[in-house]
């Protein structure tokens, strides 16, 4: 869907290579279908990042937004084209090299902030203390990235502030490939732990207890909570809203807390709201598209708030 109105049907013919009029297809196999399949990747890997991350803090407010883990990915990403010199823009154009340096280095990022938070976490037990711990460690990282912007060109400014926005719309098919080779290796990482998860919900001891090694545990979901938030944020911005609110809304819909269930729920629930959010960004303004963070925040707010009415927050 899109300004322009294509048929079903041609659309169909397009992608088997049937199609005869080649702005359509340009339309739909240059732009159009990049961006679904941007928003298919990303929506699942920040809501299934934030499922884990709620049941790993048994915190129901956790996701990389809200716990500074996604600042960490901008962080990594303004490391390089804040710092360095090397704008977005000529990232990208250094093809598969350039964005796997962008990957790289937001993952790192990320995986920085979620050390510090598990290393936080182990002098509190209350969640509201961690909570507030990630939001001023996101703090942190945004005013580090404030002030190299206030250090760097206006051209460098302008290419991370509008990076910053988030935008389904810069990725090419290589950069998809390098994105769902990351969001495979940490959804499947997660698989392995399903039902370690589903124990860990009651308790640390007692998943101590039937044999869980949590040392072990806690540096899978580190390296795979990073990865998916990481890649994500890289080449899409910083999204927010996701990765909180999709893993209530599947426990909503599904009425339970089995990560068997809520794992694949979320995945595919993620993929579809982003995708919805992506077609109003499109369509509500015939001559411009909005920031898909924008679209993400309005729905998001509302919804959070209604879960929280009807079930106060409750696993």
């Amino acid at each position: 869907m899109g300004s322009v109105a294509i048929p079903p049907s041609e659309i169909l013919k397009t992608v088997l290579g049937l199609q005869e009029n080649d702005v359509w297809a340009y339309i739909i196999l240059a732009l159009r279908l990049p961006k679904a399949l941007t928003a298919i990747l990303v929506g699942a890997a920040l809501s299934v990042a934030g499922l884990v991350m709620q049941t790993f803090f048994a915190n129901p407010l956790a996701s990389p937004s809200e716990l500074g883990v996604s600042a960490g990915a901008s962080l990594g990403v303004a490391s390089i084209t804040l710092s360095s010199g090397i704008s977005w823009s000529a990232l990208q154009n250094m093809g598969i090299v350039g964005s796997s340096l962008i990957a790289t280095v937001a993952i790192i990022g990320s995986m920085a902030i979620t050390i510090l938070i598990l290393l936080i976490s182990r002098f509190t037990n209350n969640n509201t203390t961690l909570l507030i711990v990630g939001l001023m460690l996101g703090s942190l990282a945004i005013s580090l990235i404030g002030l190299w912007q206030f250090l760097s060109s206006p051209e460098q400014i302008r290419d991370f502030l509008w990076w910053s926005f988030g935008s389904l719309a810069s990725t090419n098919y290589e950069q998809i490939f390098i994105v769902a080779i990351f969001v495979g290796v940490g959804l499947i990482l997660l698989i392995f732990q399903t039902q370690k998860l589903n124990v860990l919900l009651l308790g640390e001891m007692y998943a101590q207890s039937m044999g869980v090694n949590l040392r072990k545990l806690r540096w899978v979901l580190i390296v795979s909570v990073s990865v998916l938030s990481g890649v994500t944020t890289a080449f899409c911005g910083p999204i927010g809203f996701v990765g909180l609110a999709v893993p209530h809304l599947s426990r909503s819909i599904f009425q339970t807390a089995n990560h068997w269930v809520l794992l694949p729920a979320s995945a595919m629930l993620g993929g579809s709201v982003l995708l919805f959010c992506d077609v109003l960004a499109q369509n509500l303004f015939s001559n411009s598209s909005m920031p898909i963070n924008l679209i993400t925040s309005l729905l998001g707010s509302p919804l959070v708030i209604w879960i929280v009415m009807k079930r106060g927050f409750s696993f």
